[in-house]
């Protein structure tokens, strides 16, 4: 056990903060609605969250500089460079602080399910304070290695509550394998995407290596540690929709009714089993998503801060401050992570395409620049990514189907 420890690195980071209540919403919303047809959806997911966060982690590693670092070095011209600036620092560290609400409700709706529901509006600020503890103690390695321990207790929680369903397996494989995109499901095709391929988890992998490793010769240590949590993370998410798809329910108002439909057959252990996994989504998001904010703020204002920098940890406190202000303010949790979660599959192409511009560029990474293979993959994610979110955007609209 303590030998899996020392083997880990920042891909437990990536894993924790994807596996956020977001995925936990927008996996269960597609499993109520759609049953196992969006699996694949799941699965392209996660090949794109690997090949992404990979180029992620081989800039950070090679350059030793995070991705807003890079980009900001790159544009030269100083009338493109201070808008794309803007964007991303906006996007980001704006976008986090409001993200930050979805992932402290989720928290709050997980302990809400296994301790006193009376108690759920001091949830979000006791989740605000252990997140800003472990943050403010300023140690990559305690990070680490609570993100590890997180991260197998929701991979437990959901996988027992999938177990539970009993599925069949024939249409869950079918499900997989054979791409369906039933009536009304576009958005939720999106989110699916959006909530796994996070776009600040680029910008936070990218500088999260150069705390863990660095040079050339630790890129495949590197790549072993993302495609191995990257994956675990994907079979969380595919668990909660299974366990979504088989409980039986035809709609949800809470996160927590999909463990309330299990109740009747299995007991209270499903509402535990579920509460505890949300529970474990919710907090490690939480410590992610503002340390994610203050890696991008680092690098856009050239900072080189330490994570015990006063400015680095004034962002993330205003981040955590702000998440625990609008989740105690009574708005729908599901909403905000719903929200949230199609915001980022219309900003993914955006970051995905800077990223992809970085790790092409020989001033960058030199010979280990993508080769006509990554670039062929990665690629194709892009347009995929990018197709969607205009489907997105023409459907909030009312011009989509």
């Amino acid at each position: 056990m303590f030998g899996f420890f020392k083997k880990t690195g920042p891909g437990t980071l990536v894993a924790a903060a994807f596996i956020g209540p977001g995925t936990v919403t927008v996996c269960t919303l597609a499993g109520v609605g759609f049953g196992y047809a969006l699996l694949w959806a799941m699965a392209l997911s996660v090949t794109a969250t690997v090949v992404l966060q990979e180029m992620a982690a081989r800039i950070g590693i090679i350059t030793g500089m995070g991705l807003a670092e890079v980009i900001k070095a790159q544009l030269r011209h100083r009338f493109l460079k201070i808008p794309v600036i803007v964007l991303v620092f906006s996007a980001v560290v704006i976008g986090n602080a409001a993200y930050e609400a979805g992932n402290l409700s989720g928290a709050s709706l997980g302990m809400a399910g296994v301790f006193p529901e009376e108690l759920i509006r001091f949830y979000p600020l006791l989740t605000g304070m252990v997140a800003f503890v472990l943050l403010y103690a300023g140690s990559y390695k305690v990070l680490e290695r609570c993100m590890t321990v997180m991260v197998l207790v929701m991979s437990l929680s959901f996988i027992c509550a999938a177990v539970m369903t009993g599925p069949d397996m024939g249409e869950v494989l079918q499900g997989l394998f054979i791409p369906q995109v039933p009536e009304g499901s576009i958005l939720t095709i999106i989110g699916l995407i959006g909530t796994t391929v996070v776009p600040y988890n680029l910008f936070l992998h990218a500088s999260l290596v150069r705390e863990r490793w660095s040079g050339a010769g630790d890129l495949k240590a590197a790549r072993k540690d993302t495609l191995l949590f990257v994956l675990l993370g994907g079979l969380v998410s595919t668990a909660i929709i299974i366990t979504a798809a088989g409980n039986g329910l035809t709609g949800v108002e809470n996160v927590m009714d999909m463990a309330k439909g299990l109740e009747p057959v299995y007991g209270r252990f499903a509402v535990y089993f579920i509460g505890t996994g949300l529970f474990a989504a919710g907090i490690t998001s939480s410590i992610t998503a503002p340390l994610a904010a203050a890696y991008v703020a680092n690098g856009c204002f050239g900072w080189n801060a330490s994570l015990k920098d006063t400015r680095f940890r004034l962002v993330w406190m205003i981040v955590i401050g702000t998440g625990v202000l609008f989740a105690s303010a009574g708005f729908n949790p599901i909403e905000l992570i719903l929200f949230a979660q199609v915001a980022n599959g219309i900003l993914l192409p955006v970051v995905a395409l800077f990223l992809w511009w970085a790790v092409n560029r020989t001033g960058v990474l030199g010979r280990y620049k993508n080769t006509l293979v990554q670039n062929l993959l990665s690629g194709g994610i892009i347009l995929v990514t990018v197709i969607l979110g205009i489907r997105s955007i023409l459907k909030v609209l009312g011009w989509g189907e």
